[in-house]
């Protein structure tokens, strides 16, 4: 358990940060998935600049890796392209 003031609310800070990113990061998911069981390129094509803004965000506030937003975007072009 926490000793000092200072380590008490980092730990309630660190908590909300936590359920904030989850929160965050299961919704982009949850983007993804139905970017990819869209089958019309239209409706896929006006959804992916929003999914792929989802992950730049994501890569932003350091909840996954540059690279893993990069290629999470490049999959899914490519398969907005391949239909």
């Amino acid at each position: 358990m926490a000793n000092h003031k200072s380590a008490e609310k980092r730990i309630r800070q660190s908590e909300k940060r936590r359920l904030l990113n989850k929160y965050v990061h299961k919704t982009t998911r949850n983007a993804i998935r139905k970017l990819k069981s869209i089958s019309d390129k239209k409706e896929a094509l006006l959804m992916l600049p929003k999914v792929e803004s989802m992950l730049d965000k994501l890569w932003k506030k350091n909840i996954i890796h540059k690279n893993k937003a990069s290629n999470l975007k490049s999959k899914l072009s490519k398969h907005v392209n391949s239909l």
